[in-house]
This record gives C-alpha cells, structure tokens and sequence, in this order.
C-alpha cells in the first residue's frame, strides 16, 4: 500500500484493505492534528524572567534565589540526582532546601559521560564517580564570582567574605542571597581555576540528606515517560515478530474497522505499528491484526539445545583473556585437583516501568522524551531514521522507572522504532504530532533485550598444604558489544571484556591463573544487564573458591584473606562484612528439621569492592528462605551514606530477585516467559534484613549502583551448601535441579 494514502473513517465505514509487505506500507485512518499540538506542547508564558545565572553548563542560579543543577545523568532511582546536587551544593555552599535538579539536554559536548569519552549517558555505576571533580569544580566557580559579585558591590576585599547556606555575608554586616548577586555575578569571567574543599570543610558531602525526587514521587508529580501527556497525542504499539529473525509477510488490518480510536496502521521493519488515540484503542487494534510472518530466517532453537551446544564447546580452548604461569602443568601436577560447571540463563531486565518514549516531528525539528540513558546513541540513530542532523534532535530527560542497562540500548532499538513511526506519518502528510510509543511488559519480556546465557567452567589444583597453584577458567557465551558502537575499545583480540570482567581480573593470588572465552552468535538478542559480567563471573568464582576451601579444610574466610592480603580494599571489605556477620560464631538453630547456614562472597565491579555474609535457612522440603544479609562496601568517600545502603539494598533484591527465580527459557524459537506471572520478581515478603556497612575512605567516590548485585547469589549458594553440603551450580537456585 502507498505510504501517503489516508482513509478517514469518520466518513468512510469502507473495509481495510489488505497490506502486503513493501517496505513503508501505511494505513492512515484520519489523523487529525489539533492547532495546540501543532503550536507546542507547553506554550510560553508571557512576560518571561530574566535569565539565571549561569557560570557553565551545570549550574543555574536564578533571580528568585534558586539553585537548578543540570544533571547530565538519568535517574532511573540510583539517586544519581541527589549525589550530583549534593556535589554542587557542597562547593557552592547553597542551602538544601534551594536545590533542584533538572535534566540535561542531549549536548555531547556539554554533558559527555568523562568514562566514556565523546558520548553522553548514564551506565556503569558512573554517575558520581566521573563527576567527582567537574561537578564540585562547577559550584566552586559559581561560588567565586558570586562572592567576587559582593566584594566588587560592597567595595571589601573578597577573602573577608563568607558564604553559607545560601547566603553571602562580610564582617561588616552586609549580606545578599544568592539571587539578589546573579545579575551582577553574570557579568564577570569565569575563573579559569578554583579550589575546592578540604574534606573537613564538608557539609552535604559524607552526610546523609534528603533524595531531591523523594516528594515528587511520593505525591505523584513526577514526570515519567508514561505520565507524560502533551496535546493531541496519540499512542503507538507494535506487533513483533514471535520469534528472533522473522518478518512481515503480510497483514490484514480489517478487524480494526470496529476498534474506535484506531488512527493508523504502519508497517515497520520491526513490526505492525498501530497508532490509536490512546493505548488501550491501540492495543486492542493489535490485538485485532491478522498478520501472516516469513520466518524463513527465523531462529527456531531452544535454549536447551544452546546449553547442549555450549557444554561441547566447553571442552576446547577458547580465545586467551589472561595466562600467568603454566595453569595446566600446575594443575596436573597438583595433589588435589577439582572442577566445576556452572550455568546461567538468560535474564530480563524487568523495569516497573517498561519501555516507552515521546516523539514529535516538525519541520526541521525532532523532539524526544524519554527516560533517557543513553543520549548520544539515540540523538544520533533518531537522527538517521528521520533524516536529519543530530544537533535537530533535541532530547527531554524525563525520569525512568527503573533500567537495568536496558534503557542504555546500543541499538536504540525501542527509540528508532518510534522514529520510524513519525518519519512515516510526516512522509503521508501528517507532522507535528506528539506519538508515545508504548512496549507492554509482555513485548519486551518476549522480543527485548536479555542478558546473555552462559556456561562457566573451572578447574584448579591444591597442594599438600591446601594452597592453590593453579586455576582455570574458561566461559561461554554471548557478546553483548560485537557488533555495536562499543565494539572498537571493548573488544580486543577477540574477547568482550564485559563477557570475563571479573574473571580476567580476578584479584587472587594465585601462581598460575589461566582465563579464555568463547564469544558465540546466536539470533537471541542480547546487551548489558545490572553488573554486567559480573552477574555472572562473581557467582562462578566465588562459589569454585569456596568449594576450594571445603577441599582445602579450610574456614572460607580465611582462604580469602590469605589469597587476598596484598588487596587492602578487599581485606577491608571482607573483614568489615565477617565481623558484623558474627562470622565463626554459630548461628542460632532453626524449627526442627531445618538445617541453616552461613555463606560469604566477596567482589570488585566498577572500580568498588563489596563483601557479602548470608544466612539462610532449608526447611525439610528443600525450600529455603534467606534470613540475613550483612553487606560491607568499600566505594571510596560515600558522598550521601544513606543513598549507598539503599543501593546495596536495592541491588541485593535485584540480585536475590535473579537469583531465586530469573530465567528466560526459549522453546521452538518462542521466548516461554511474558510477565512477573512466570518471571517472577522478588516479593517483600522474600526479602531478607539486610545491614548495610560503609568501609570508611578518603578515596575518590567509586559506582554504587550495581556492584551490590553479583555478590548475592554466590553468598547465598555458599549459605545453602553450609547447610546441607549439596552445592547447586545453575541459577535460578533449586534444590531439585542440582548441580550443573
């Protein structure tokens, strides 16, 4: 069907006519385009204020005394805009109460992620640690021309000026807010130079302070993706494909005639979108599409078979991600020698709030909404689709409810797919229409993205006294950067990095340390998941050391110590996290017939080290609950202690939440999960006590965000074979499935 063809159904009761598969095929059914859509969503006040002050892209001061930091991270409820406030508060020495936080734009290069190079995002617990510095630097100049604003209005020296709280004050008893000094700061230069704080000068920084997001999520003010509304939207969902590599054959849009609200049927390359004047009109005419697939191409495997075909493969060498010494030779000469196999399945990210964006094409303009992790990949893919530069793009950062890595898309595929469906309703007549694009939980659980599957196997060798002097490992899997802009630094030689961190780097002193990788390709499609690869190195390894010590006869702990005594923010970790545990004394009985344990595990992810002690306890069915999780983190200086328990919480329940019921299964190319119904989340009742403990540090703030997770689930497995001596190596845990 011609794209630009329109039939108005509030004159026409007329059949749908059949869709074939041309590329761009359109059904438009009377799109109507309100004056208010077309003006803008919001409008202009008249009589606009007189603009802020602003010294540099993250500080804004207004005329009314407030104090808007522009953060160049998402938040997705890490906390990353309260840590980013609190660093510019700190170093402007604000009041807590004038703060607020608002979104950066899609600027490059303004608003670059300092990991990353030229790229704007949110990902690998970066957030505070990559603003460390620029963001104090960004208050601390502001704080500078407003007190060079007061010494030049109040003819005094500057070094006898004070700042605090907001206000500005001189010995003399002058004094002015913030607001009545930034038309005057605004004139001066920026000094080329600051210095910041000494950390005993803190007052935000090591504190905890309230989350500047709390009150707007608590009374619904917040503004999320799906909260978003702006004039004559309509709303777009997508029909995809049932199994990986498949495509429209052909479609028969006739069963919509008698779904009221139904505006236009588009074919895309991904799917059939319908585009309704909400989404329950747009989810009922998808569910009224008849669609005919090619699956010529499609992938019709099992994961079964894939785990079948990872095992074989496991038993030859792989690409080499680390070699020290002669593991081999070692292990074959060793007095004890064991191995090990464990599994991972594929994982869902699973967000409150599924995948979702806003988009509105004008002449020469591109606007997007969004919860937006990834700004850079998606201004530039949006971009392409709509035919324009980057910079026409312009990106709103919304709030997200929760991403996982997900919303951090190298494809952007949920993201073009809404471009795909304004550049094709601008090309049949229709523009400066706002669209939200919604996936359902059950779209993206069954055709998202996943982390990958894997197989891990581990060999090693002990001597007569019971020390390691040689270690294998070899892993199996997908990669998750072949193929994305990420592939150029971080696949070398063969290996993704994110498939052996962890591993390659595993902090042990171990003689001969040997690790290698099988990157496979398969249809499923994959990408970063919270911790990476640590999700699942950090369960192989911790649970092979512990099996290690039982060979060994040796206290888990103390295994770990001694293979770890040159790596103090581990020690640190460990010891804190085994003396709050109680570690060594027994633990209190459980009901008769119930059997109780206590397991430990220890990791380093994003650049911070955190130790975990676990208490669980089996009950004669083999069912098991987790009792306590005593968690120690050693994160460098906690610029807002409170928001880094609550991260170590929160990861601790994504991954005991993975740990205890997360798999994604695959039969006949058909992904069997759709929604918390069969991919169950962790429910507060499963929740176990949870203490959280900050190493204390004067180092530079490392990520909090995800290194919380990896470290569950092995600590948790430890805590089950201490109870029972029956070690379970696949996840999801399960007594009647056993060990890999």
């Amino acid at each position: 069907m011609d794209a630009g063809r329109v039939v108005n159904l509030s004159r026409s009761r007329r059949a749908f006519l059949k869709a074939g598969s041309a590329a761009g095929a359109a059904l438009l059914l009377g799109v109507h385009v309100p004056a208010a859509a077309q003006q803008g969503a919001a409008g202009k006040a008249a009589g606009a204020a007189p603009p802020p002050f602003e010294p540099n892209a993250f500080v804004r001061i207004g005329r009314d005394n407030t104090v808007t930091v522009v953060a160049k991270h998402v938040e997705m409820g890490q906390g990353a805009y309260t840590g980013l406030a609190t660093l510019v508060a700190e170093e402007l020495d604000a009041a807590w109460s004038q703060v607020r936080v608002v979104g950066a734009p899609a600027d490059a290069s303004r608003y670059n992620n300092l990991k990353w190079g030229p790229m704007q995002g949110t990902g690998g617990s970066s957030a505070i640690a990559n603003s460390w510095e620029q963001l104090r630097n960004a208050g601390a100049s502001a704080r500078a021309m407003l007190v060079a604003a007061a010494a030049n209005r109040w003819k005094v020296p500057a070094d006898g000026i004070r700042v605090s709280a907001g206000v500005v004050t001189h010995a003399s008893g002058k004094k002015a807010t913030f607001g009545e000094l930034a038309a005057e700061a605004a004139s001066l230069p920026v000094p080329s130079t600051v210095a910041p704080k000494a950390a005993k000068d803190y007052v935000f920084v090591g504190k905890a302070f309230p989350r500047v997001d709390s009150l707007a999520k608590s009374n619904g003010t917040a503004t999320f993706t799906q909260d978003l509304q702006l004039p004559g939207m309509l709303t777009a969902v997508v029909l995809h494909p049932p199994r990986f590599g498949a495509r429209v054959k052909s479609f028969d849009a006739g069963g919509l005639k008698n779904v009221p609200g139904v505006r236009a049927v588009l074919e895309l390359p991904t799917g059939i979108a319908v585009i309704a004047n909400g989404f329950w009109a747009a989810k009922s005419g998808r569910d009224a599409l008849k669609v005919e697939w090619n699956e010529n191409r499609a992938w019709k495997g099992s994961t079964d078979a894939l785990m079948a075909s990872y095992r074989t493969l496991a038993a030859k060498p792989g690409k080499v991600a680390r070699s020290e010494g002669d593991a081999a030779a070692a292990i074959a000469g060793a007095v004890t020698r064991l191995e090990a196999s464990y599994e991972f399945p594929y994982l869902a990210h699973a967000a409150m709030e599924p995948m979702n964006c806003v988009m509105r094409l004008s002449e020469g303009r591109c606007e997007v909404w969004n919860g937006e992790q990834f700004q850079t990949a998606d201004q530039t893919a949006v971009a392409k689709v709509v035919g324009m530069k980057p910079e026409q793009v312009s990106i709103t950062m919304l709030y997200a409810g929760g991403s996982f890595g997900r919303r951090a898309n190298p494809y952007s595929d949920y993201v073009t797919e809404c471009a795909e469906i304004v550049a094709r309703l601008a090309k049949a007549g229709t523009r400066d229409v706002p669209v939200k694009l919604v996936w359902t939980r059950e779209d993206d659980m069954r055709r998202g993205m996943y982390r990958p599957m894997y197989l891990h196997t581990l060999r090693a060798g002990l001597d007569a006294g019971g020390a390691i002097v040689g270690w294998q490992h070899r892993i199996v899997g997908q990669s998750i950067l072949e193929g994305t802009i990420f592939e150029q630094h971080g696949v070398k030689n063969g290996i993704d990095a994110t498939s052996v961190e962890g591993a390659a780097n595993l902090p042990y002193a171990i003689p001969a340390i040997a690790v290698d990788l099988h990157s496979t390709a398969e249809e499923v499609s994959v990408q970063w998941w919270r911790s990476v690869g640590s999700s699942h190195t950090a369960f192989s390894t911790e649970v092979f050391v512990d099996e290690l010590a039982v060979a060994a006869k040796q206290d888990p702990v103390a295994l770990r110590r001694a293979l770890l005594a040159k790596r103090p923010r581990h020690l640190a970790a460990l010891d804190l996290a085994a003396k709050e545990a109680g570690w060594g004394q027994p633990l209190a009985p459980g009901k008769p017939g119930e059997k109780r344990g206590r397991g430990v595990a220890v990791h380093e992810s994003f650049g911070t080290v955190v130790a975990q002690v676990v208490e669980a306890t089996v009950k004669p069915d083999k069912t098991f609950t987790v009792d306590r999780v005593v968690c120690a983190v050693e994160c460098g200086l906690a610029v807002n202690p409170d928001i880094v328990r609550a991260q170590m919480e929160g990861g601790i329940g994504y991954g005991l939440s993975a740990a205890l019921h997360g798999e994604i299964t695959v039969r006949d190319g058909l992904v069997v999960q759709s929604n918390f119904h069969d991919y169950p989340v962790l429910r507060m009742s499963e929740m176990p006590a949870v203490d959280v403990h900050i190493v204390p540090s004067a180092g530079k703030p490392t990520g909090v965000g995800e290194p919380g997770t990896p470290v569950i689930a092995p600590a948790l497995a430890n805590a089950l074979y201490a109870a029972t001596g029956q070690r379970l190596r696949k996840l999801p845990l399960r007594f009647d499935r056993g060990a890999a």
